[in-house]
């Protein structure tokens, strides 16, 4: 099988359609593994193709040829060589890139001059193929800058109606595009490539399936929450208290610094409906750029404060490249906490619902975060979590305030049983360290009766301490 992958993208090789598109082959090419696949690459963006000249020499003067002689030619007979081209291009202006549109005009040669009556089930005339494309297949894959792709590609299919066909073609239209190079947010996007693959697979093995369809168009994030990380992605604001605009017409805009940016797109992903009727205030203060910015997640989202005029309830201190590091799935929370990396002050019961107020991270271990590796990967284990060091200490002071030797039978049962509860979890040192301390305690409370059950629960809060 021979398969053409046309890439339209200015970007080149790093674009975020692009790698929709090798996901899909790569379905394709895992369907087809019992037999020899081929696949070529070509990156328009560094191709010779001119803009064509309309003169018709093509059908006139040297039939199939054009006059101008650059890659354009190859571009033919890859597309006469392939089973299956791949359209992979970004949505510019409600259709596709200038470069693009290029080649596709240049394929001239691949038409006779003459009139026909082939029904292509749109438009009124057509011309016919100078070859026989009996059995080419044909995807579109392209990602755009909206929100959704829903009535932003109508220019897009029509065009692709009247060149191929109008239902001979399949395509995977993806809004929020820009996200797929945000390693941040990986965790969900990941989710969709993987989905890109699935589709693949089904394609090669006679078509997509609706539901696949369907899942494909759910949207990556909420509208409101995405037009707020896209707005802030740009490290420019609209200046508020200038009514004018400059000589070029233009509302003056300014600069902001990167941990602005990366901040206000974390408060982006706030979940509002995680609001239960308590506003919080999320201070980050990163102590190697001596900058800090306050986040209030209310009722109607979150806002982002850089004058310090909130009272935080939550603070951490972090380097700004160790959150980063964190928000990459490079390291997890509750290591990164258990090596100091940063602090906490405040309310930290904030930190272990993390997820609920912020949703999956690459460093998290929610179910939506992992939902897309676990099919990958069979029974890999999950990213630590806190609640994994936090319950046996919990439990421990709990349970013997109430009743010392009852209360440490209950802590020993709960320690023993941890790592079967939290099986599909990873364990950081920290973990292992409170099992086994809390494990100690428990059993010198009950061994000691009542006589030095308080001493033995005070030294518990001693040993959390230096160990926290």
């Amino acid at each position: 099988m021979n398969i053409l992958l046309i890439n339209g993208s200015p970007k080149g090789k790093a674009s975020n359609s692009l790698r929709l598109a090798k996901s899909f082959i790569e379905g394709v090419s895992e369907q087809h593994a019992n037999e020899d696949v081929t696949v070529e690459q070509l990156n328009v963006a560094t191709m010779d193709i001119k803009p064509c000249k309309g003169c018709f020499h093509c059908w006139k003067n040297t039939p199939g040829k054009c006059i101008m002689s650059d890659d354009e030619e190859a571009v033919i007979q890859k597309q006469l060589w392939a089973d299956l081209v791949i359209w992979s291009f970004p949505l510019y202006y409600f259709n596709v890139p200038g470069l693009l549109k290029n080649l596709i005009d240049r394929q001239l040669p691949m038409s006779l001059p003459f009139m026909s009556d082939a029904n292509r089930g749109y438009g009124s005339g057509a011309h016919e193929s100078r070859y026989d494309m009996t059995g080419k297949k044909h995807v579109l894959i392209s990602t755009c800058g909206f929100y959704s792709s829903e009535g932003n590609y109508d220019s897009v299919t029509k065009m692709f109606d009247h060149i191929l066909g109008k239902g001979n073609y399949e395509s995977i239209f993806c809004g929020q595009g820009e996200l797929f190079r945000v390693k941040e947010l990986s965790a969900r996007t990941d989710q969709y490539l993987a989905l890109v693959k699935k589709a693949g697979i089904e394609y090669a093995q006679g078509g997509i399936s609706d539901q696949t369809k369907a899942e494909l168009k759910v949207l990556l994030y909420p509208k409101d929450m995405f037009e707020q990380m896209a707005d802030a992605s740009w490290g420019i604001s609209r200046d508020t208290s200038t009514q004018g605009s400059n000589n070029a017409g233009e509302k003056p805009v300014e600069q902001v610094p990167f941990d602005h940016i990366f901040t206000s797109q974390m408060a982006a992903l706030y979940d509002k409906t995680a609001y239960d009727g308590k506003d919080r205030v999320l201070e980050m203060n990163y102590t190697d750029l001596g900058r800090s910015y306050q986040i209030l997640l209310g009722k109607d989202g979150s806002k982002v404060f850089t004058d310090g005029s909130l009272t935080t309830t939550t603070k951490l201190n972090t380097p700004f490249e160790v959150w980063q590091s964190i928000s990459r799935g490079e390291i997890s929370g509750p290591e990164a906490l258990g090596k100091h990396l940063y602090t906490v002050e405040g309310d930290f019961s904030f930190m272990i619902d993390w997820d609920k107020y912020f949703g999956p991270t690459p460093g998290s271990s929610t179910e939506a975060a992992q939902d897309a590796p676990a099919k990958e990967a069979g029974n890999a284990q999950k990213n630590p979590q806190m609640i994994t060091m936090l319950l046996p200490w919990i439990t421990f002071w709990t349970a013997t305030s109430f009743d010392s030797q009852v209360g440490a039978m209950i802590v020993l049962l709960v320690t023993a049983l941890m790592p079967l509860i939290m099986r599909n979890f990873k364990f950081t040192i920290w973990d292992r360290i409170s099992f086994a301390l809390v494990g100690a305690l428990s059993a010198g409370v009950f061994m000691s009766g009542n006589g030095d059950g308080n001493l033995i629960v005070n030294l518990g809060y001693l040993a959390f301490g230096l160990m926290w």
